[in-house]
């Protein structure tokens, strides 16, 4: 019988979905942000309610506590450090199902039904490779620990093994008594928790926005799981919609790097990489004129001269925090008469969505910005595109490559306009480690060093240009 509350958890998970849904947009991301954090709010207190629980203290100071440090820690990252902020935030998700179902086996096995058995084995392990798992994608974004992709001798071996074992020891603890089951669960745990820095380690920096993304679904798939283990729908809900949203969108970050799954998470392409000839990345694409007046202008006359300008924005441009300073040429340049518009990239930056939050940081409006698929036709009448700090998804090597990382990934194909600028740090290749053809195009022109330095003098180049041409004008 549905009573008062699996109503209010059934519209409170609706809430939630919606808010997921606002968020989906920068015009409404803030409404759906504050719509999911109150309606995640009140389903704790209606937890603490329906559970009889709302008066212990301990539960208050530990809610005070954590909800302190949270707001410190929120106040202090940088937008640059948001991926590991979220990584460790998948873990946290994790790690408290895990905690949850341990005590749960603890306290209640012997009278738990098969079906809570299995979910309590399953949030546990679930929960315990989201932890582990998000900790080392934590330590790969803040470079902690390598980038790269470390892959142990037999490394495909020693996981399946492992999960194998974990398979084994929730058989075990499902048929053993109360206390046998608590040795085992342990023992599942820790080798979850091992599987999760195996399966998180070999991936390598250029599909980690694919990891964070599975991740997050592991986390609020942990959460359904242990809902199902607590008998409680509203955490059912709320995991569940987290899963399902997560896995949406792994799966269209792996449409968008033409990229399986199974592929990213065993490392495949990564190995055929180091068996990749080098000479496969040469671009073949386009030949111009090294002769042509279009070849001989600076950066900045090209700037003054065009009439449609892309930019396309990268990780670069996070690090070297240039986005204001991209904001400020977008203004000069809308100013001057120009159709400017944004290049993303679905995988570009760390995790799904952070060039758009960064864009949005500085307000530029979010109808400029274009998504690859959209934006790709328009290269080929562009008079300008600006590339600021990006690299592997702007490779025409993706094409030609074969056996390289991002060999078959669909990239911005910034080649095709008349001029490209690239604002770069240097020419070393991104984080998938392929050269960037690109960078020998005749009509491509190289500004290597710190973004901002480079887009400040930029911006001082064109508005001296501006003079200089209103001076000749004038005369």
């Amino acid at each position: 019988m549905i009573g008062t509350y699996e109503v209010i958890s059934v519209v409170l998970s609706a809430l939630v979905l919606l808010g997921i849904k606002l968020m989906s947009s920068p015009k409404t991301a803030v409404l759906g942000n504050r719509i999911g954090a109150i309606a995640m709010f009140v389903a704790i207190i209606v937890v603490l309610i329906y559970n009889g629980i709302i008066d212990m203290p301990l539960l208050w100071i530990a809610i005070l506590l954590g909800g302190v440090i949270g707001y410190a820690i929120a106040k202090r990252v940088k937008m640059i450090e948001m991926p590991q902020m979220v990584a460790l935030l998948n873990g946290l998700g994790g790690g408290a199902s895990a905690l949850v179902a341990l005590v749960e086996i603890y306290e209640k096995y012997p009278y738990m039904t098969t079906f809570s058995r299995i979910t309590s084995q399953l949030a546990l392990a679930v929960g315990a490779i989201t932890l582990s798992g998000s900790l080392v994608a934590a330590a790969k974004l803040a470079r902690k620990i390598s980038q790269k992709p470390i892959i142990l001798k037999k490394h495909n071996q020693i996981s399946n093994s492992i999960l194998l074992a974990v398979a084994v020891f929730i058989i075990l603890a499902l048929f053993s008594n109360a206390a046998n089951s608590g040795t085992f669960s342990i023992v599942t745990a820790l080798l979850s928790l091992t599987y999760g820095v195996f399966f998180a380690i070999r991936v390598g920096g250029a599909d980690m926005p694919i990891t964070i993304s599975l991740l997050n679904s592991l986390s609020g798939l942990a959460g359904a799981i242990c809902g199902f283990t607590i008998g409680d729908p509203l955490l059912v809900a709320v995991g569940a919609i987290v899963g399902a949203s997560g896995l949406i969108l792994t799966q269209i970050m792996c449409s968008a790097m033409n990229r399986s799954l199974v592929d990213i998470l065993k490392g495949s392409q990564l190995n055929n990489s180091a068996q990749a000839k080098k000479s496969e990345g040469k671009i073949t694409a386009v030949k111009r004129n090294e002769e042509s007046p279009e070849h001989k202008k600076t950066p900045a006359q090209l700037l003054k001269e065009a009439k449609k300008v892309i930019i396309v924005p990268g990780y670069g441009m996070a690090i070297a925090q240039a986005q204001s300073y991209v904001k400020e040429l977008y203004d000069l340049l809308e100013s001057q008469g120009k159709e400017v518009k944004f290049a993303i990239h679905p995988v570009a930056g760390r995790m799904p969505g952070h060039m758009n939050v960064l864009l949005a940081e500085v307000d530029v409006p979010y109808e400029k910005l274009c998504e690859m698929d959209a934006i790709n036709p328009e290269f080929a009448e562009t008079d300008v595109v600006l590339v600021v700090g990006a690299c592997d998804v702007i490779n025409p090597a993706a094409n030609t490559a074969e056996g390289t990382p991002i060999y078959g990934m669909p990239v911005l194909e910034v080649d095709k306009a008349k001029s490209v600028i690239v604002c770069n740090l240097d020419t070393k290749p991104g984080y998938s480690g392929v050269d960037n053809s690109l960078y020998e195009l005749p009509h491509v022109h190289l500004l290597l060093g710190d973004a901002s330095e480079t887009l400040k003098k930029l911006i001082k180049s064109i508005e001296q240009e501006e003079v200089t041409l209103s001076s000749k004008n004038n005369i």
